[in-house]
């Protein structure tokens, strides 16, 4: 799958980007904003190993985002399982400099629509911490609503949080990000 967009490219992983992955993915703010499986301090071999679990995991569900010819960040969802399997959970993260510019926008929603209608999904959602306010801006831009607040319901950092629900649920096909 590879979606030339107008900010940015979303597309398979490769091996040559795990420098440019250790370089962008190295840095506190991101890891703060993230579950804590992603690692800090983050280096080549982070790179190396999670390009290659994406690049084995069947079927696809981990992208790269390309910016400016370079591994800029990643985005991707997990799909759930039994009465849960029209569902998915997205996650996304990008390197600092390219913050604010809406290649974060861009890329979720043309995600959010490669997983509905590529796996028969009726809702995609995302979980971030209550005090991420640009990762729920991203996601109230891509069409995503806040349907609750998950109180304390995680520790990051040392300290117990609270999570926003946001959901992008389908109704039928036209309801479905353009891309």
């Amino acid at each position: 799958m590879i979606f030339e967009l107008e900010k940015c490219t979303v597309r398979q992983w490769r091996p040559s980007d795990a420098e440019s992955i250790a370089k962008h993915a190295n840095n506190r703010k991101i890891w703060l904003n993230l579950r804590d499986a992603f690692p800090h301090p983050y280096n080549l071999e982070d790179a190396h190993a999670f390009i290659k679990m994406a690049m084995n995991r069947q079927p696809e569900t981990f992208f790269c985002i390309e910016v400016q010819g370079e591994a800029a960040g990643g985005i991707g969802f997990s799909l759930r399982s039994d009465v849960e399997r029209v569902s998915a959970e997205i996650g996304y993260w990008l390197g600092e400099e390219f913050w604010g510019l809406g290649i974060m926008t861009e890329a979720l929603r043309t995600v959010t629509t490669y997983a509905l209608t590529a796996h028969a999904l009726t809702r995609v959602y995302a979980l971030p911490y209550s005090y991420n306010t640009a990762s729920a801006r991203v996601l109230e831009k891509a069409g995503f609503a806040l349907e609750g607040r998950l109180r304390k319901s995680v520790i990051k950092n040392g300290q117990v949080v609270d999570q926003f629900m946001y959901a992008f649920v389908a109704e039928n096909n036209s309801s479905f990000p353009s891309l």
